[in-house]
């Protein structure tokens, strides 16, 4: 894949990330507040809260991936991550406090692990530069 294209996936999926979040964040506050308990509220605050973090640390390694031919690589682990990071993460705290089922917070950590090798990858980048 071409680092033109990669460089458009990622920051189009942080604008989509980062506007979602947002668009949560205010469903949370609004439409939620009264049909959800304050532990239900405050997981789902948390996916959307998490889900801005990363849409952000997404749109770095955009705009720092053809900065440093040497270290695309790492930038390229680590912007599919934090977008599988995202997605596993945020996206079991959303269905965890929207539907009460219990085993999907046993998968959160999941995306919390793939959050962490994101951020590794992306000092280890910082590293690379030359």
């Amino acid at each position: 894949m071409s680092s033109l294209i990669l460089t458009r996936i990622f920051l189009a999926t942080a604008a989509v990330f980062g506007g979602l979040s947002v668009v949560g964040g205010a469903f949370a506050s609004h439409a939620l507040k009264e049909r959800l308990t304050d532990r239900a509220l405050a997981i789902f605050e948390t996916g959307a809260r998490y889900q801005m973090y990363h849409a952000l640390a997404l749109l770095l390694v955009a705009l720092l991936f053809n900065r440093a031919p040497e270290s695309q690589t790492f930038f390229a682990v680590a912007g599919w991550a934090f977008i599988a990071g995202t997605i596993v993460f945020s996206g079991s705290l959303y269905a965890l406090s929207l539907t009460d089922i219990k085993w999907l917070g046993a998968i959160t950590p999941l995306g919390g692990v793939a959050f962490i090798v994101g951020w590794i990858c992306l000092a280890v980048a910082a590293f690379s530069f030359k």
